[in-house]
């Protein structure tokens, strides 16, 4: 917003008015919380169409970037999410969702509940990638084939 006025800020950052600020693809930032615990499942992105059916529905939708594509999350794996609060920040550039996961509570496509199953360790030979204690919760490959 490098023209901004005052007002226009003021509305952004404090106006009732949803106004998200997509990127020059047309995307937005979404941030995805487990609704009770608080646990990070994922990150996505969502164009128009996955916001306002998100919005619409209740259920998590985003859009695929190496897909191209709109995606209904869960709909393949059962997992669906259904969204219990939305919040986008203050200058509408990045979405946030809570909610809760039907099916084996998974969010990665790897089985896992989280996407976010690995820490970087920093080690002398540089940053080396180590699991954490979650286990899959399903086989993706009876899932998905």
């Amino acid at each position: 917003m490098c023209n901004a006025t005052a007002a226009d800020k003021q509305a952004l950052e404090e106006g009732e008015a949803l106004t998200p600020r997509f990127d020059v693809n047309g995307l937005v930032t979404a941030v995805v919380t487990d609704a009770d615990d608080g646990t990070v499942l994922m990150l996505a992105h969502m164009n128009r169409e996955a916001l306002d059916l998100t919005m619409s529905t209740g259920i998590a939708h985003y859009y695929s970037r190496s897909r191209k594509q709109l995606w209904k999350k869960g709909e393949t794996s059962g997992n669906l999410q259904t969204v219990t609060e939305a919040r986008i920040d203050c200058d509408q550039d990045a979405i946030w969702l809570k909610v809760r996961v039907a099916g084996y509570s998974a969010t990665c496509h790897t089985g896992r509940r989280s996407c976010f199953y690995r820490r970087i360790e920093a080690t002398d030979h540089g940053p080396l990638l180590r699991l954490d204690e979650s286990k899959p919760l399903f086989d993706p490959s009876n899932v998905y084939g």
